[in-house]
């Protein structure tokens, strides 16, 4: 048989079908083991990754891909009580830019959240390139006005964009604008147009005076020490080349602002300072969330202060009288750190490119609360240190107006430089944080048009909770509304549906002009309870005359259980859709079934499943595509079927059609299996006779996709016909997404 070749591997194969581990150390033991239950049951990190990669295998919510697609599991990253599983994906084994996806787990291993960078991608993007690697790098050069050094590019598929594409990745190094530059460039494999492009040097303006004698943590002993913390892995101060500065005792800097030992003082003394916050405040282990952090450069010959995908560097004043190293700027730069290694990493265009730089502000206003110092008082302006030109500091987050950025999302957003762009992220923070009328002092904050009468804040430090709670869901992707969405999930999660925390991220966003999201989180604050309402699966493809079905699934979010009753919009002439049972007590699940005629006409059609509590009203969305007519000889039912190991299930399709089928009958099965050697296939016809399509057995696996069979058959054409799919053996799991038989 062919597990006997196969278990000597069986670490390296994926806990699911579709989910590759991360090293061979993240395969599952063989199922039922006492390692393996006691291993479940003693590390909940264990138990986030098994659910998550669960939901990956299942296509739950967003998560469903092609046969073609296969995702990855890279990390698993606690936070706030929560585990952030994060995946990449593949497509034909080629990397996808842009696949990435998150789901949310608690400690006992059950599902709060997915979000995924895209959806399933076409079964006909290209993965042969007709522009060779060569013209493509000469083409990504381009983009700069001196190149240093290149990258050899790596062809992956594109998923950002209007369209998924092949595509160069390729990295080049150098000048742009007259500024550093390590810019990734993706160009067309198949025209050799540049189709996007981001930089990974992530730029800002700043510079600080010293802060006086404060502790740093550096190492060594004797006559020999180093400006590297030895207690927060990762972190250290020196020159453009990369070496921690040393000295014969542990006494750094002599207090000028162009002394660059200072200028280390400075920014070690911050980014530790934002270490201990992240810990403290936010739950998040270092910098890169698994307890590391990055290196921090100075002396850079330039009136800026940037991070470059693995450092930081900073520079000096207009008038080279003070280096750019006070707490928000360095926080600020190791802010795009955070941004970097949180799900998505850094995106593409200028909207993901304004949430950066406004996530790096934040980072920079909360160290500085943190830190308190008072040299520094905290504040929410950006570089208030610095007199670059003159003119004070670089943004107001309470007001970014003033420095001439943006208060409000509007459409131009996407087409606004980064740093401008951060306007409605900075503004959105200031109003969650401190309100639009603080008191005490503190600036008030205007309310876009639309936005509510005001705003309360809850404290910068549950504000920071949320939005690392947001970030810990980012993807690759992520706009303006995405961000919104996050955050309200994050402050249910972390304060409930019915908390003041809730509806002020609300308020919030409503008053920097981001609008509602059909999909978004409900601040329910008349019963002090609220529900969540889901679909699984999200979308089905049907014969008309024929039906799909889909659950209902309902979970308690806040307070006590509520009645939730059932509803559907949006349907097609001739279709109807009934639930079973029509209300649950949420918590609970009901079974929707769309049923069509054979009057309905083909198309693709959004149905809207309601969920009425006394709460208020959840929606969730299904897409049905009618495909074919009644009358014709083809039939296909595209509801999604799991099918675990060792387990059988059976698909049914109704024909209409007349007369005697025509032997033999034409198949076409898409499953979505990393193992076709595993399952059997049988056809049932409308008399009871049962047909073999596919024997299961093996010496190695493959990814079954899409296939096509002939079988002989001696039946009528009308009556239901019963696909059949069995997996025989352990390990591989996935489930038939779709299959249609020619009578």
């Amino acid at each position: 048989m062919r597990r006997t070749a196969l278990l000597a591997a069986a670490a390296a194969l994926a806990l699911t079908g579709v989910v590759a581990p991360a090293t061979a150390a993240a395969a599952k033991p063989p199922p039922g083991s006492e390692s393996a239950v006691r291993s479940l049951a003693d590390d909940p990190a264990q138990r986030a990754a098994a659910a998550a990669d669960q939901a990956v295998a299942s296509g739950l919510d967003d998560l469903r891909v092609s046969p073609n697609e296969t995702y990855r599991r890279t990390a698993v990253t606690p936070g706030g009580g929560m585990y952030y599983v994060t995946y990449e994906r593949s497509y034909k084994g080629l990397p996808m830019v842009g696949g990435d996806a998150v789901v949310v787990t608690d400690s006992n291993g059950r599902v709060r959240d997915t979000e995924a960078a895209s959806g399933a991608l076409p079964l006909g993007v290209p993965t042969s390139p007709t522009v060779s690697a060569e013209t493509a790098t000469d083409t990504a050069k381009t983009v700069l006005s001196r190149v240093d050094d290149t990258a050899a590019p790596r062809l992956v598929v594109l998923a950002w964009g209007h369209k998924p594409r092949l595509a160069w990745e390729a990295v080049v190094s150098g000048i742009a604008d007259g500024k550093p530059s390590i810019r990734h460039v993706f160009v067309d494999a198949t025209t050799g147009e540049i189709a996007d492009s981001y930089d990974q040097v992530k730029a800002g303006t700043g510079n600080g005076y010293y802060y006086g004698t404060v502790t740093i943590d550096t190492s060594g002993s004797g006559t020999s020490y180093s400006m590297t913390d030895s207690t927060r892995s990762g972190i250290k101060c020196g020159g453009q080349n990369g070496s921690a500065y040393t000295g014969t005792d542990d006494s750094w800097g002599n207090g000028g602002g162009t002394n660059l030992e200072t200028a280390c003082v400075d920014a070690l003394y911050s980014v530790q300072r934002e270490w201990d916050m992240l810990r403290d405040w936010l739950g998040r282990n270092g910098i890169n969330g698994s307890g590391g952090g990055f290196p921090a450069r100075v002396g850079l010959a330039d009136v800026n202060a940037y991070w470059n995908g693995s450092y930081t560097n900073f520079g000096h004043s207009q008038d080279n009288a003070r280096q750019a190293t006070p707490i928000d700027v360095v926080a600020h730069e190791f802010g795009h750190a955070i941004f970097q290694t949180t799900p998505g990493a850094a995106g593409s265009g200028n909207e993901n490119g304004g949430i950066n730089e406004g996530t790096g502000d934040i980072f920079g206003a909360l160290t500085e609360a943190y830190a308190n110092n008072p040299n520094d008082p905290p504040d929410y302006q950006v570089g208030e240190e610095v007199n670059l030109v003159g003119d004070g500091p670089i943004r107001y987050m309470y007001n970014p107006s003033l420095a001439g950025d943006p208060n409000c999302y509007s459409s131009s957003i996407p087409s606004t430089e980064v740093h401008a762009a951060a306007g409605p992220l900075n503004h959105w923070f200031y109003l969650l944080a401190e309100g639009s009328s603080p008191g005490g002092g503190k600036p008030s904050s205007p309310i876009c048009s639309g936005g509510p009468s005001s705003v309360t804040g809850i404290g910068i430090q549950k504000a920071g909770k949320i939005y690392m709670g947001a970030l810990q869901r980012k993807t690759s992707t992520w706009k303006y509304v995405n961000v919104r969405t996050a955050s309200l999930a994050a402050a249910v999660e972390l304060y409930g549906a019915s908390s003041p925390e809730c509806a002020a991220t609300k308020a919030a966003w409503s008053a920097a002009g981001v609008p509602a999201q059909s999909n978004e989180a409900s601040c329910s604050s008349s019963s002090g309870n609220d529900f969540s309402l889901s679909l699984n699966p999200t979308a089905g493809t049907v014969t008309p005359g024929q039906s799909v079905t889909s659950t209902v699934g309902t979970s308690t979010t806040s307070g006590s259980a509520q009645t939730v009753t059932l509803s559907a919009s949006g349907l097609p002439s001739g279709a109807t859709a009934s639930f079973s049972p029509s209300s649950v007590t949420s918590g609970g699940s009901a079974t929707l079934t769309i049923a069509t005629s054979a009057s309905t006409p083909s198309g693709t059609y959004t149905v809207t499943v309601t969920g009425s509590g006394s709460s208020g009203t959840h929606t969730a969305s299904y897409t049905l595509t009618a495909s074919g007519t009644s009358g014709g000889r083809t039939f296909t039912n595209g509801t999604d079927y799991t099918i675990n190991d060792l387990t059988t299930i059976t698909s049914p399709i109704t024909s209409t059609a007349t007369g005697t089928a025509v032997s033999p009958v034409k198949l076409s099965i898409t499953i979505s299996h990393t193992c076709a050697e595993d399952l059997r296939i049988r056809l049932q016809g409308p008399n009871g006779t049962w047909y073999t399509v596919k024997s299961s057995g093996g010496l190695s696996c493959t990814s079954f996709g899409t296939r096509t069979y002939s079988v002989p058959v001696t039946q009528t054409a009308a009556g239901t016909w019963t696909l059949e799919v069995r997996d025989q053996y352990t390990y591989d799991t996935g489930y038939l997404d779709s299959w249609s038989i020619t009578v």
